[in-house]
Parts: C-alpha cells; structure tokens; sequence
C-alpha cells in the first residue's frame, strides 16, 4: 500500500494546513526509520510529530504505533481528541479492568488500532510482550523523555524498562523520545540510556511568544491573597490554574477563593483517588474554572483553554516554572503567567529539597552531586523571581537561547523600562574580548564582565587579565547593565557563544565592523533594559476582554457575539457527549472560525482545527450558527 502523504493526513484528520515549525522535519526522520530526539516547550506540537507517522506507517506496513508515557491523565486526554478525529487509538495503564486490559490487546493484535498509549510499567506484560512483537512495532514514541534521566527534574526508575522492551522486540523499530525541558546533560543521558542510534536532533525556540510573563512581590500573606483574588476575579470567565508548593496551602487558597465567590476545585496526593478524578474532570469540563494544586496536577493535561496559571509559591527550578506555566496557552491564545513571590518561599523550598526521598543506586558522590544542582536550580529560581531585566529573556537564557534585552510582554518590560545608548559601553565589550582573543585566550561572559569592572579575583590575576587595555574601563558600570550590554550583543551576532559545558564568548565576522562603527554598525546601539526595583504591589491587568480565548478581543463586535453563539453549541454539544469542550473545538479553532465565517463544507475545512472527520460530524451545526 502506497504510504500516505504526512501533509494530506495532518490536513484531513488533524484539519491543519501545514506543519508548525520542525514538525514535518521529525515526521521524515521517523518514517525513514531514524531516530530521533526532539526537545520542544510545551504546545509547540510534539504529540503531531508522532500521531502523523502513526496513522502513515499503520497503513504502510501494519504496524503499531506505541506511546511510552507516564501521564495517565494524557493518555485518557489524548485518546479522547485523537477519536473525536476518527483515529483509532487506545490507551493501557492501571485504570483498565481484566476486561479493558483485553480488549485493547485484541485490537493491537486483529490491526483495529494504529496508536496506543503504554504506561511504562506495562512494558515487560508479558502478554503485551508478546502482543506488540507478533503485530509489529512501527515506532516507538517515549514522551517525557527526561524521566530516563537520573540528572533530570523527574526522574522515574520505570522509564529503565524501555529498553529491556525493545531488546525483546524481534525487530528493532525507530524510536522518537520527545520533552519539554531538557539541559545538555539530560538530552546526552537520554540517547545513551535510550540507545538512541545516530538520532535526528531538534532543540526548538523555548520562547512562547503569547505567554506573558509577570512577577509581583506582595508584602506577606494577606497582600498576597488580595492580589490572588483580585487576579483571579478580573479572569472570572477564563480558565487558570494555581500551584501551591503543599497540601495545606491548596486547602487554603482552595477556601479563599471559594469564599469570595469564585468557582474553584482542588487537586493534590493527600485527597482520595476518587475526588481528585472528580474534581479534575470539573475542571476539564469547565464545571469549575480555577483549579488549585500542587505540582502533581497538570502533567499530561491537554486542556487547551488554560488562559492564566498562578504560582502562589516558589517553584523549585526554572525547569518545572517554565514547564507549568506552559500549561497556559496551549492553543495559542493570549495567555498570564504570574509568579507571588515572598522572600519566605525559599526556606520552604529548601525545606522541600531537604525532605526529597534519595534516589536509589546513587552512589554518596553522585548523591552529593544532585544536591548540589538541585541547589543551583533553586538559586537561578530565585534569580528570576527577583530580577529587573527582561524576564522571557531570563528563562530563554536559561535553555541556552540567544534573546533581546527588552521583549515588550513581561511584567519587567511593560512596568518600568528605559532606553539607553549603549554605544560606548558596547564598544567597550567587543574591545575587551578582542584584547583576550589577541592572547590566544577565550572566556565565559562572566570573566569578561570582571575583567571589565576591574575585579581583583585570583583567576582574572592569575591569567593577567589585570593588564589588559580594557581592565577596569566599566568599573561604575553595574554587572547586570555589562551582562545585558554582553548578551545583546551575542543576539545580534556581534559576538558569539560557544556550544559545550563550558561557553566562551567570541569574535565574528561583524566584530570588526562594528569596532570600525561601519554599517550597519555605523548608528547608535541602544538597549531597553529595566530599571529600578521590582514593583510589588502589582499584578498584571487583564485584557481589555475577559472571555476564554483572549484573541476573541480581535475580533469586531458581530464576531464577539458569533463567537458567543458557537461557543454555547460546542458545550451543548460536549454536554451531550460528556466530553470536555476543546474535545469538540479549541477556543483558536472558534476563533479562526469568526474570522473567516465559512459559509460551505468546503470553506470549513479551511479553518484551522477542523479536519474531516470533525466537518462531518459537526459541519452542518456550526454552519447553520454561523450563517443564521
């Protein structure tokens, strides 16, 4: 059988008319049977990298399309969406009975399934052993990849019997291991433990550039809990999330927010496993819009229309800050990311770190080593709970990514900023790693910075750096200001960083030019950078809208109210089904929808989100609303 087209079967299933950055590159990779490894932030569309080659390898070859992942709460989600598409696909974790575990092993062996989702501890099933080897396994998907990783942020011993599985396979199929956050350590950990073979490699843009990022510093608790409700009341009609760093402040801030009137639900370890389904399951189906937990919540839940997320606490790592903030926005819409951050928050935090179970098969040195990077996460943590810069540009640095000083959609940027000429002072950073390149020497942003200001430390002495033309020349320049002056001018390509554990800074092809001030160099350089101290009593305003998808806001006043009207026959429509709303159409889908208001079958299906199976199911309902 001829191997379908990925673009054809991601336009009439998925109802997209062309990949999203990397996508399509990945789904080559995976059906010319290579491997690979794909590091992509959360809603950049890693499960389409492996859904499409699903459904074209199944009808190439018949076999199956397994899914390793430790999220149950994802697989129900994703199973849910994948056959409101017309996918057949299926999920096997401990939620399924004898007779559930069953029948999704006969649909794996009769062909009726093309994707499965498999809990980790179901790999070495002999029955789903043997199942898998006599169907065939096409690919194998591991997401959330970093939880092989003993250096990672999640690590789960489970994740080991990956391999054993594939060692048991009679044949060897290509296997995709997807995350959202992964180091260089953790990415090389995975292809080692893995047996990743020669993996096409993709580091995509962590940026989320419809996320907005704000940190607010309250003066204790009360101040913090007015700013929470106040917050939470202005998105009274959205969907949002607040993490809390314990049971008992879920409890709390679960009450607060009922007792002023706002429909909230909680979710944490402590409640029996009977209400915490029931209240997840209010919150996907928007019976309660706020949901108030721990970190347990939110992995693997696909809710699309998550419009703000609250850290009430201090996370414990920018990897897990960036991770669940990223639950927001997933279908592209404008989304709030706020942090409430007291000074207080970092004992609680140490306390947690210090109360962490050990990891077995450590050895007291490499113990000794995680604790010290765990302390590292919380510090840089800390660093971006109290900084004035920019704070995208904070956590895109922090992945490794080149970014501007100034990105315009943060609290820091948006609260108080001011533009500078720069120009003497950024020549003056250019000249300093001149003069150490002269010397056959190359160094990390930090030593130029002390080189710079003149610093006394044995390492600056010892190299004699101390009699360089440039040492000192900044010495009333703040380090910040120097740092910021120096990673702007790594994004514009004036300088260079390095790859590796140890980035240096270099010089480019444009170093000179811009040393000789020619063009396009021959202008001022001006930075926006923040200034002053963070703001404290300050949280960021909503939009000028406050309904579920903010870039409704876009649209005139006729597409507002058909938005309201097609909005209200997508939850008839999931009522009737018992599914969560976005099963049916995502807030973006809705949106793109007012604004090209289709008026045949054929129209629809240019909209984006709506493929065949959806046109045909749903096509003449929303039709009629929208041209009644």
């Amino acid at each position: 059988m001829a191997l379908p087209a990925p673009l054809d079967i991601l336009r009439n299933t998925f109802g997209y008319e062309a990949f999203r950055p990397h996508q399509a590159e990945i789904v080559d990779a995976a059906l010319t049977g290579r491997d690979v490894l794909a590091v992509m932030p959360t809603s950049a569309g890693k499960s389409i990298c492996y859904q499409v080659p699903a459904l074209a390898l199944t009808a190439r070859t018949g076999g199956i399309t397994l899914v390793v992942s430790p999220l149950i709460s994802l697989m129900a989600d994703q199973v849910g969406a994948l056959r409101q598409a017309g996918v057949a696909a299926s999920f096997l974790n401990s939620t399924l009975g004898v007779r559930e575990r069953a029948d999704v092993l006969y649909g794996i062996a009769s062909g009726a399934l093309s994707l499965v989702y498999v809990a980790p501890e179901r790999l070495d099933d002999p029955a789903f052993v043997e199942t898998a080897a006599a169907r065939g396994v096409a690919l194998l998907a591991v997401d959330e990849a970093h939880c092989i990783s003993q250096w990672g942020n999640d690590f789960r011993p489970s994740y080991q019997r990956i391999i054993e599985f594939l060692e048991a396979l009679p044949a060897r199929p290509p296997v995709m291991a997807l995350t959202a956050t992964a180091t260089r350590a953790v990415r090389k950990d995975i292809v080692s433990a893995l047996g990743l073979r020669d993996p096409f490699t993709v580091i995509a843009s962590f940026d989320r550039p419809n996320l907005s990022f704000a940190v607010s510093r309250p003066r204790g608790g009360a101040e913090k809990d007015r700013m929470l409700v106040g917050f939470v009341r202005e998105r009274a009609e959205r969907s949002g999330i607040v993490y809390c760093s314990s049971r008992r402040s879920v409890e709390e801030v679960c009450e607060l927010l009922r007792n002023e009137g706002l429909p909230a639900t909680r979710y944490h370890a402590g409640l029996p496993a009977e209400e915490r389904r029931r209240n997840q399951e209010d919150f996907l189906f928007d019976r309660s819009r706020v949901m108030v937990a721990t970190n347990a919540f939110g992995m693997g839940i696909d809710k699309s229309n998550v419009s703000y997320v609250v850290h009430y606490n201090l996370p414990l790592s920018l990897e897990n800050y960036y991770q669940e903030a990223g639950r927001a926005g997933r279908d592209g819409t404008k989304a709030d990311c706020l942090l409430l951050y007291s000074p207080g928050d970092v004992h609680t935090a140490e306390f947690l770190l210090s109360r962490s179970e050990p990891r077995e098969g450590l050895t007291a040195e490499q113990r000794e080593l995680l604790a010290e990077r765990d302390s590292e996460r919380l510090r840089q943590m800390v660093f971006y709970a109290t900084t004035t810069e920019c704070l995208r540009a904070h956590i895109l640095r922090y992945f490794g990514e080149e970014a501007p000083a100034y990105c315009g959609n943060c609290g820091n940027c948006l609260t108080d900023f001011e533009e500078v000429d720069a120009t003497t002072d950024s020549l003056k950073v250019v000249s300093c790693v001149a003069r150490i390149a002269q010397r056959g020497r190359a160094v990390g942003a930090s030593m130029i910075v002390d080189v710079l200001r003149g610093s006394r430390g044995e390492k600056v002495l010892r190299r004699g750096f101390d009699r360089l033309s440039t040492y000192g020349i900044m010495a009333d320049v703040p380090a910040a200001r120097v740092r910021a002056i120096l990673d702007e001018l790594v994004f514009l390509g004036v300088l260079a960083r390095t790859g590796g554990d140890y980035p240096t800074i270099t010089l480019t092809p444009a170093s000179g030019a811009f040393l000789r001030r020619e063009a396009p160099w021959d202008g001022a350089f001006t930075l926006k950078v923040a200034k002053g101290a963070p703001h404290r009593g300050r949280v960021p305003a909503p939009p000028a809208k406050t309904r579920a998808a903010t870039d409704v806001s876009e649209l005139d006043a006729a597409g507002q109210e058909l938005y309201a009207r097609l909005s209200e026959l997508r939850g008839n429509l999931a009522h009737e089904q018992n599914v969560p709303s976005y099963f049916i159409f995502s807030n973006a889908t809705l949106v793109d929808m007012c604004a090209k208001r289709p008026k045949t079958s054929d129209e629809l299906l240019a909209v984006s989100g709506v493929g065949a199976k959806k046109a045909e199911r749903y096509g003449d309902l929303f039709l009629s609303a929208l041209n009644g």
